[in-house]
């Protein structure tokens, strides 16, 4: 048996997909498991004790190329993959992308079973064409992390338990106790981290907002350390600058597994709704999510002990990048005080 996921980003719906990794290797223990993703998501799965193979889309990067005029090298990155895709013959291949990006990969795949939603999904952006087993749609307000599952029991893989097995080593956790014990938190029992940054601007709780939070958590004892990527570092160091008391700028200091070793230190993570929010949930640590313009029950932190604190307005949630009433009020409207309470009762 070999079986290909397509999955191919971003870091919270490749997170999403690992349970459904777990459920085919407790189904097939001898097959040969290869996952596509792109380069963005890819520690998430690279080294990951169930999968043969990591195939990874350089896709940003060959956009980028092409548009700079480096056409060839776009070209000769993209058919790179394509042969090394098609250098195995699938018995299954499981889309749980269900997008237009990586249907051409679908399509281009050589799989006696092609297996995903079949047409009615949200944004699924017509990729059931290429698939030649659909299975019926299902409501989106089925968190993601449900979905995937069902589609593995709709061909009749079991599922019993959820569980996300990051590929975490040892080095990845020497790695996070080394960076914390730089800045002197190696040994903290009281550490929350704080993730600030998101991709929408509907997202974003303002950053004044998370300077009064984390004053008011400083001043109660706790010790805190912030966490972004490398395009968050400085908005975070203006964050930590506005602070009375002093905190931990981790931006861009940490692969993705390491981020999620540092995780399992902390007490809580209070977050928005970003990619980090579910490595936290990953590896048991109790979370903390804003929410505006997304629906937590589609894609919040999954499993227990997490905490999800939004306004539920009227408006809310309306999945869009810009906020259509102009106001922004689901987030501009969301107390310090509301998440500061939370938090205190989870950490």
């Amino acid at each position: 048996m070999k079986i290909l996921i397509v999955k191919t980003s971003a870091i919270g719906d490749v997170s999403h997909t690992l349970p459904a990794l777990h459920a085919l290797r407790a189904a097939f223990p001898s097959a040969r498991i290869d996952w596509l993703v792109e380069r963005e998501a890819a520690d998430i799965v690279r080294g990951h004790p169930a999968l043969d193979r990591v195939l990874v889309s350089e896709r940003r990067q060959w956009i980028a190329a092409w548009r700079a005029g480096r056409r060839l090298e776009a070209l000769q990155g993209f058919f790179r993959l394509v042969s090394e895709l098609r250098a195995v013959s699938y018995d299954l291949l499981f889309d749980f992308q269900n997008l237009l990006k990586s249907s051409a990969f679908v399509a281009l795949a050589r799989a006696r079973r092609k297996v995903g939603f079949g047409r009615g999904m949200e944004h699924a952006e017509m990729s059931y064409l290429f698939l030649n087993e659909r299975i019926p749609a299902v409501p989106m307000d089925m968190h993601a992390v449900e979905r995937e599952l069902y589609i593995l029991r709709a061909v009749g893989v079991p599922v019993s338990d959820v569980h996300f097995d990051l590929p975490l080593t040892k080095a990845h956790h020497r790695r996070a106790a080394d960076i914390l014990a730089a800045h002197g938190l190696g040994g903290s029992k009281r550490l929350i981290a704080l993730n600030p940054m998101t991709t929408w601007p509907t997202k974003h709780w303002p950053s004044e907002r998370f300077v009064q939070l984390a004053d008011r958590l400083a001043a109660a004892g706790w010790d805190l350390v912030f966490t972004g990527g490398p395009a968050d570092r400085q908005a975070i160091a203006e964050i930590c600058g506005a602070m009375r008391r002093p905190a931990v700028n981790l931006a861009g200091q940490t692969s993705l597994m390491e981020l999620a070793a540092a995780y399992r230190r902390v007490r809580a993570l209070v977050t928005t709704d970003t990619g980090p929010m579910h490595l936290a949930a990953a590896v048991g640590t109790p979370v903390v999510a804003v929410f505006g313009p997304t629906a937590p029950w589609r894609t919040g932190p999954y499993g227990h002990g997490h905490r999800v604190v939004r306004l539920a307005l009227p408006c809310s949630p309306c999945y869009k990048r810009a906020c259509p009433q102009g106001t922004h009020a689901c987030m501009e409207q969301l107390a310090v005080e509301m998440v500061e309470e939370v938090v205190r009762e989870v950490a």
